[in-house]
């Protein structure tokens, strides 16, 4: 039997790898529909389903490597780069899919969101004030009206995966649906500002540089409350933290 490997496990979902199988386990199962649904309407690479038996989703693994980790240096090329910016051009210019994702919520919804998790940095002393006041400045660019169209809602670097130039694979999809489409340029290059130009070459026009930080503002603030809660170090070099002090 191969080995059995804890790839990412907390209170609300697991994954486990078993040679070319991961095994998805959501305790949410709508997180799970989303996610099949979403790797069905994309027109990007996305992982091949191979069953469903309720809690858990089994999905083949894509070939090649993931295009980086936050943290830590990327060694994919500057033209793999701009492939993801391509792919996820491809995908903003599919069809919208039938749900909201986690990038669609409302102005009202995000904003309050927002401040409340600057409150709590603040009031619990995880983050000096200077540091969580100038974020929530530069947050307030992608505070905007946008247009919608069909997003991952979670496209971090370890999500995107290469062989040599080329995207094999998008993977975690649990998050996917109306969004902006900003928020994933910015998902993509937190934390690897230097390959935003790279992202952006693929990409293609109509892209806000100004709002695209703004956003890297936006999701670290939030993120770093869940990311403590959760078990994760949101300060490891290169984290959310450290892009929150580049800031500064």
């Amino acid at each position: 039997m191969d080995e059995v490997k804890v790839v990412v496990a907390h209170s609300e979902r697991a994954t486990l790898r078993v040679g070319d199988v991961f095994l998805k386990v959501d305790a949410d199962q709508a997180r799970i529909d989303v996610e099949v649904e979403a790797m069905a309407l994309a027109p990007v690479p996305t992982p091949e389903v191979l069953w469903r038996k309720p809690p858990v989703l089994a999905i083949a693994a894509v070939p090649g490597t993931a295009l980086g980790r936050l943290g830590e240096p990327s060694a994919a090329s500057p033209a793999a780069w701009a492939m993801a910016g391509a792919a996820i051009r491809k995908l903003h210019d599919a069809p919208l899919p039938p749900w909201p994702g986690r990038g669609g919520r409302g102005l009202h919804e995000l904003t309050a969101d927002l401040d409340g998790k600057c409150e709590w940095l603040v009031t619990n002393g995880v983050l000096p004030p200077d540091l969580v006041t100038r974020n929530r400045q530069v947050a307030e660019a992608a505070l905007r009206p946008w247009i919608p169209v069909f997003t991952h809602g979670d496209l971090q670097i370890a999500h995107v995966f290469v062989d040599g130039d080329e995207i094999t694979g998008i993977i975690d999809w649990s998050e996917a649906g109306q969004g902006d489409a900003l928020f994933d340029l910015a998902t993509l290059t937190l934390g690897h500002e230097e390959h935003l130009g790279n992202v952006v070459a693929g990409y293609g026009t109509d892209v806000d540089l100004d709002v695209i930080r703004a956003w890297w503002s936006l999701r670290s603030l939030l993120a770093v409350r869940w990311l403590i809660e959760h078990g994760f170090d949101p300060s490891a070099p290169g984290c959310e933290v450290d892009v929150l002090r580049s800031r500064l």
